[in-house]
């Protein structure tokens, strides 16, 4: 049966970085790089944008990608990225039946095609029963949870987890803390529209109960200039191709 996956790119006017989804990238627009990876992807054949900003859209357009305007309660620094992923899964659902959402956010452009081809393939290896999601994620001990702390009523820190045994201070010692990298994330179309009845504890609903890692070595969100530096030595290094729109 032929599996039918679509680019969902998400991005919101409003940040700290003005115009950071659009802002020049090695002279492209950040957004066209993170388009130019689902565009070169074998599975995916339908794209959509999903904003509350027209620049956002008009950017996205320019790739290919069809506009989907955001609702403003979906836009604040308050919202939830799954209500926003729900609400463009019911308009993509209006042009036809799909299979597969690959939602991408727009201010990453440390990725590839072949990253979203091997993620895609994963999903649909295992199948809907077996998993409901396949998300790029890295490994961090640096920053294991088991060693975070909190700061108390007192000022004092104290550990962040409670009733926990004692920690070791050897990052080796601990098991592996696995972290998303939120680059993009391919779910099953049934995962978005369950999301309101799954019961799992993770901040992404619209990622179902099943979720499996993609080991990277992490990306790089797009907040400051800093990472804009970042972001053109990464696109260099691996020699990825600039858009061509």
């Amino acid at each position: 049966m032929k599996i039918i996956a679509a680019s969902l790119i998400i991005g919101r006017g409003g940040s700290s970085l003005k115009n950071k989804n659009i802002l020049p990238i090695l002279g492209k627009p950040l957004l066209h790089w993170t388009a130019n990876a689902a565009l070169n992807c074998k599975y995916i054949e339908k794209f959509y944008i999903s904003s509350d900003c027209k620049k956002i859209l008009e950017k996205g357009n320019e790739a290919g990608y069809k506009s989907i305007l955001r609702p403003k309660h979906l836009a604040s620094d308050t919202a939830q990225s799954s209500d926003a992923v729900l609400h463009a899964y019911e308009n993509i659902k209006l042009d036809g039946h799909v299979d597969i959402i690959v939602v991408q956010h727009a201010n990453v452009a440390t990725i590839n095609s072949k990253m979203i081809d091997d993620c895609i393939s994963i999903l649909i290896e295992k199948g809907p029963s077996e998993c409901s999601a396949v998300i790029p994620a890295h490994e961090c001990s640096e920053y294991h949870p088991l060693r975070a702390q909190k700061i108390n009523e007192k000022g004092i820190l104290e550990p962040y987890l409670e009733n926990t045994t004692k920690v070791s201070a050897n990052r080796q010692d601990l098991p592996r803390a696995i972290f998303f990298d939120h680059s993009f994330w391919v779910l099953w179309a049934s995962s978005i529209e369950n999301m309101n009845k799954n019961k799992s504890s993770n901040s992404w609903p619209c990622m179902g109960n099943k979720i499996f890692p993609y080991i990277t070595e992490g990306c790089f969100d797009i907040h400051n200039y800093n990472d804009i530096q970042k972001t053109e030595s990464w696109l260099i290094k691996n020699k990825i191709k600039p858009p061509n729109f």
